[in-house]
């Protein structure tokens, strides 16, 4: 689910109902749950976000079912580096404003050093390219799409903290809207992604949220976006 930070480009509707695409996204290669995805699509015309087997034969496929935008990894990431060329014809096919990049990444195995990069992975998050997630990627990718998407995969669906450093770096260096996923535990950690992000970087709740099995309110985490966004 998303909980929104002090952005403008997305409101409290979209927050509400996103929480289906979270359901979705990683379920499309089965068609009963292609049919749960077209049939929240539909139920929510251009307010949720697909993603999972995303490429140029089905993109604007998903788009005609309502979907406000796509989200693509593997396609774009894969052998291990950016295929400009996908990303290029995917762009011309549906329009960067229809695009979200999801750029999930984890440093490599035996980097504790904090200094050290992230890198892009995809295939489950097993598989590591050479991308890493820094600023001239963002900048660069910025051109081609809407949005990025960020799990930090060291943290997701553990529940024990956000990765600080990652999302200071989203805050500081990504020209365009940035969502992190990863690691939420508390309501805490709604107000330290908006301080350590600058106000810049959404936040992704799942496993934690109570509604999922988690501690956290659904409810609380909504008063605090809506107080958030109330200016």
């Amino acid at each position: 689910i998303h909980t929104l930070s002090t952005h403008k480009h997305m409101n409290f509707k979209y927050f509400c109902h996103f929480h289906f695409v979270t359901k979705m996204q990683q379920h499309q290669r089965r068609t009963q749950h292609q049919k749960k995805a077209k049939s929240a699509l539909q139920a929510y015309p251009n307010g949720l976000q697909v993603g999972g087997g995303i490429n140029e034969t089905n993109a604007q496929e998903w788009l005609s079912y309502g979907a406000s935008h796509v989200i693509v990894t593997s396609y774009v990431f894969h052998h291990g580096q950016i295929d400009m060329e996908r990303l290029t014809n995917l762009v011309n096919l549906i329009g960067k404003d229809k695009l979200v990049l999801d750029l999930s990444c984890r440093r490599k195995p035996n980097d504790t050093n904090p200094t050290k990069p992230y890198y892009v992975v995809t295939d489950r998050w097993q598989t590591y390219t050479n991308v890493e997630v820094n600023e001239e990627t963002l900048q660069q990718l910025s051109s081609y799409c809407d949005e990025f998407l960020v799990h930090g995969v060291e943290n997701e669906g553990k529940r024990c903290g956000i990765l600080e450093d990652l999302v200071i770096l989203l805050g500081k260096y990504s020209p365009i809207p940035v969502t992190y996923a990863g690691g939420v535990q508390g309501m805490n950690d709604l107000e330290m992604v908006k301080t350590l992000g600058d106000g810049k970087v959404d936040l992704t709740i799942g496993s934690a949220l109570d509604c999922f099995g988690g501690d956290m309110s659904y409810d609380e985490v909504v008063a605090w976006h809506k107080k958030e966004n109330s200016g």
